[in-house]
């Protein structure tokens, strides 16, 4: 009986049609599978998303082949599936954009590519006697069967005649008299070398009832099965340096226990090698029976490739990975982990807009599994969801080993006169404290959060500043390379010698970026090794691990950088943190600009006095008296959360209601204006009551990549409510020509 298929069909604009699957396919495949196919005259791909028992579609075509050898290395697993679907609806994303974000690129062609090698195994075992023979006819050939029978496992050729000082006839010759057999694997890749166990702490109370809690919803009580119908979703409120790694690794030891797998999401690229070598240093050594597997975007493809089928195969049962590696096919997951919760780089900025943190919570639902969600510093939505009982609190208010949290001091720079500008944004508190650490043979990070040299450049006959010719943003120059450079769309030109304007030869580089005070700290400081760590200079490959590497080792004593180090690092010879310009963000026009502060300062303090050493943290601001700043001062959480959530609550913004922020952007300011106008009519003429619809506006940064930028907002007290409403009014709807509507479900940036 003829079976069919329903499939996506790559590249199609979201077109499914359905297939028939011949009989030499029977059985192969299933939703998710990967299938080569023709559409019309040419040979396409698609993913299969349905089995169907009969269709209706006259002179239906076969299906052709299946994508890779067996059909599974690029298949996508049921559950990722529903996961897809679930994205697709709730963040008003094509189907098809989910499915394509799903599978790393080198898989989604007609063919896997990789290097492939030859393995060599034994086909029978020689006794004594035959080797006795071969040593005075052949001790070649006897030198490869006893290297053989020392590895008791398949060898790759190279390996083996390199070994035995062989050649390739001498293995052909054993091939052709059935000693040995010869096939072709596609070679996986050395994951980093071998580790060598690590020291397991001892659990303090607050970590011991933490993991007791977790793993109570890891491994349900027995009969319950592999994972709970109601899977648990955990806060993890600790504070910096109160040990959420070492639960985190107690946590999986209890999944791998279980047998399932786990995932663990952080941040940053820039976290992923620390946390990479404390989970391979308990997990993946010399007679471990599982792998621990990476993803993110600083990987090659073929790496890429060859992690993502490591992790499908069952090969690596725990995975770490940024954003994307949420939707990892991992099989049967027993727990999702996020670190920092609370951070905005989980969101994606283009379609599919989705929120990696909410997107695991709705994988644990749907996977059976419970969801960890950790941070010093919780966002308000998680924290409120942790007190109203719909996510389980865990408390770790102390640091692990006893150690004081640092001390931090304030800084105002309306004090300190002109001289912190003109010393590169180092304040004379600052200055003393750095040499005074220095001495100590102790080690500094100095944060700021704007690279380049100056954040401008402007003439001061005029008031002429330099702009991009795209976007409402002043070019910031970068003095190494002779540039200025737009930080938005990525235009840069040469700086003036005099002003465009004017012609004034007195144009001036103003405000401070990394760069700018790095030529500072080279100076004040000429014995002192110095690294800087952000866009400009992490761009190689592999510089972030030799960076950190550096530092770890204490071959640098002052690490300069951006957003990268602000959380996450753990550093115990780290005994002074210097926070440049705590404003920075701090204005934006976005009702998160405080939230986002108080976050990041907490988060850069926390790097401070991990070791035997008390810690000391300087905070630089202009604005002193800011609630964001002095909660942060007073490792105060509770009090500003408290003043945070009544602000959000008069305003009506989340968690008390959710936002839908649409995007609307032409060349012509005009047409995308009269869109915003026209979409504003349509909204609330099918709004439901309760949802607000407010006028279009400019958006903050008016212009960017040469379009102009107009928004329009609504608000709910549901996000599938408001998506539903987006999906009917934007699906009804045609926009003038040049204009484009971008929906964004829970917006990070209102910018």
């Amino acid at each position: 009986m003829t079976k069919f298929v329903r499939v996506l069909i790559d590249r199609s604009e979201g077109r499914e049609l359905d297939y028939a699957v011949p009989e030499e396919f029977s059985g192969r495949v299933p939703p998710g599978a990967r299938v080569v196919l023709m559409l019309r005259n040419r040979r396409a791909t698609g993913t299969v998303l349905e089995e169907i028992a009969s269709s209706e579609v006259p002179g239906i075509r076969p299906i052709l082949g299946i994508v890779g050898e067996t059909g599974e290395e690029a298949s996508l697993p049921p559950s990722l599936l529903r996961l897809a679907r679930w994205v697709s609806g709730y963040y008003c994303a094509p189907f098809a954009s989910v499915l394509k974000a799903m599978l790393p690129p080198s898989l989604r062609g007609e063919r896997i590519a990789g290097k492939r090698i030859r393995m060599v195994t034994l086909a029978r075992h020689p006794d004594a006697g035959t080797l006795e023979k071969l040593g005075r006819t052949a001790p070649k050939r006897r030198r490869l069967l006893e290297i053989l029978l020392a590895a008791g496992s398949p060898v790759p050729a190279p390996e083996l005649l390199a070994s035995a000082g062989s050649a390739a006839p001498t293995l052909k010759a054993l091939e052709e008299a059935g000693w040995v057999s010869v096939t072709e694997e596609r070679a996986s890749r050395d994951a980093g070398g071998e580790y060598l166990p690590s020291r397991v702490p001892d659990l303090n109370p607050d970590q011991a009832r933490a993991v007791e809690s977790i793993m109570e919803a890891v491994t349900p009580p027995s009969g319950e099965g592999g994972g709970s119908a109601h899977p648990s979703v955990f806060l993890l409120h600790g504070v910096t340096g109160s040990g959420k790694t070492e639960v985190y690794l107690r946590s999986i030891e209890a999944v791998l226990a279980a047998g399932r797998s786990a995932l663990v999401l952080v941040p940053e690229i820039a976290l992923t090698p620390q946390t990479v070598e404390r989970f391979r240093s308990r997990f993946d050594i010399p007679g471990a029976r599982h792998g621990v597997a990476v993803l993110h975007s600083h990987l090659g493809e073929a790496e890429r490739r060859e992690e993502w089928m490591r992790i499908r195969s069952g090969a690596a049962r725990i995975v770490i990975g940024a954003r994307s590696a949420v939707f990892a096919p991992l099989t049967s997951p027993g727990l999702i982990i996020v670190d920092e919760e609370h951070e905005g780089s989980y969101k994606q900025e283009e379609s599919p807009r989705y929120h990696a943190r909410d997107v695991a919570v709705m994988r644990g639902r749907l996977e059976g599994c419970p969801v960890l969600l950790g941070s010093a510093t919780p966002s308000v939505e998680s924290y409120r969801n942790a007190l109203a009982g719909k996510y389980r609190l865990l408390e770790m208010p102390r640091r692990a080993d006893g150690q004081k949290m640092p001390l931090i001091r304030v800084v105002d720079l309306r004090l300190q006169g002109k001289r912190a500008v003109s010393d590169g944004g180092l304040s004379a508190p600052l200055q003393i404290a750095i040499s005074r650490r220095l001495e100590l043979s102790q080690q500094v990070i100095l944060f700021l959060n704007r690279r380049g040299y100056a954040t401008s450049v402007l003439c001061e006959q005029c008031g002429h500043v330099c702009r991009c010719p795209n976007c409402s943003l002043s070019l910031t120059l970068h003095r190494n390379a002779d540039r200025m450079a737009c930080h938005l769309c990525g235009h840069s030109s040469r700086p003036p010698s005099a002003c465009p304007e004017c012609r004034d030869p007195g144009i001036r580089h103003s405000g401070t970026g990394t760069q700018r005070v790095e030529e500072t700290l080279r100076r004040l400081y000429p014995e002192a090794r110095i690294a800087r760590m952000d866009a400009d200079t992490m761009s190689g490959r592999g510089s972030y691990e030799k960076v950190l590497g550096d530092f770890r080792a204490r071959r640098t004593d002052i690490l300069l950088g951006t957003q990268m180090i602000a959380k996450g690092l753990d550093f115990p010879n780290v005994t002074l943190v210097g926070i440049i310009n705590a404003d920075t963000g701090l204005h934006s026009p976005d009702f998160r600009a405080g939230e986002r502060t108080f976050q990041l300062l907490t988060q850069v303090a926390g790097r401070a006095g991990r070791g035997e050493a008390e810690g000391e943290v300087l905070i630089q601001t202009y604005s002193p008296g800011s609630p964001s700043i002095q909660h942060a001062r007073h490792h105060d959480f509770a009090g500003f959360y408290g003043q945070e959530v009544s602000f959000r609550e008069v305003f009506g913004h989340p968690p008390f209601r959710r936002i839908l922020l649409l995007r609307i952007r032409s060349v012509s300011r005009e047409d995308a204006e009269r869109a915003g106008r026209m979409l504003a009519s349509a909204f609330r003429r099918a709004a439901p009551e309760g949802v607000e619809v407010s006028d279009p506006a400019p958006a903050p940064i008016e212009r960017a990549h040469g379009s102009h930028r107009f928004h329009l907002t609504l608000k709910g007290a549901s996000g599938t409510l408001l998506s539903s409403l987006a999906r009917e009014v934007l699906g009804g709807l045609s926009l003038p020509a040049g204009v484009v509507a971008s929906p964004d479900v829970d917006p990070c940036s209102l910018l």
